[in-house]
């Protein structure tokens, strides 16, 4: 019951600290995206996930990190970002969740992306009606995009394998 509740915790937690970090710093520290990927690790086995399959979200894991160290080379994608898609896919696995997964972050992303531009070209506006936002919000040339990969997180993991068998324990 105490791995059931690991496994359905860990990678929301993760991805909402990320996300509060990345709104309030434009940051995302890496201790967040080591702590993910440390957990998955831990909790898959004692969840019951096949050896295969967690080799196959590693082997996920590894194709997305690939994708986002060519964008990230091209100044496309930030660093941290990169880290947290990467330790994030490891918990879906390769399969269709994580295609849900990705496409969800594509999608949200540039919702986040529509709302910090149209805030940004009204910054003074905003500020001037004495609404206390972060710096990301107004002024950043970056998109903290670790907010996006969070919500796309918190709608899409519950088509994540690893949170199916959590979710059996409890039944």
């Amino acid at each position: 019951m105490m791995v059931a509740f690991l496994v359905l915790s860990i990678l929301p937690l993760g991805l909402a600290i990320a996300a509060v970090s990345d709104l309030f710093t434009m940051t995302i520290p890496n201790r967040v995206s080591a702590a993910l990927l440390a957990g998955f690790l831990v909790l898959a086995p004692l969840a019951g996930l096949p050896w295969p399959e967690i080799g196959m979200n590693l082997v996920a894991g590894l194709a997305v990190f690939g994708v986002c160290f060519a964008l990230f080379a091209v100044n496309v994608m930030g660093g941290g970002d990169a880290k947290l898609l990467t330790a994030a896919a490891v918990w879906y696995g390769f399969n269709t969740s994580l295609l849900a997964f990705l496409v969800t972050v594509g999608y949200v992303g540039g919702g986040v992306t529509l709302i910090f531009l149209l805030l940004r070209s009204r910054a003074s506006w905003v500020l001037a009606m004495g609404i206390p936002l972060p710096a990301s919000m107004v002024t950043a040339k970056k998109i903290p995009y670790g907010i996006a990969i969070a919500i796309a997180g918190f709608l899409t993991f519950g088509q994540a394998p690893i949170y199916l068998l959590a979710m059996n324990a409890f039944h």
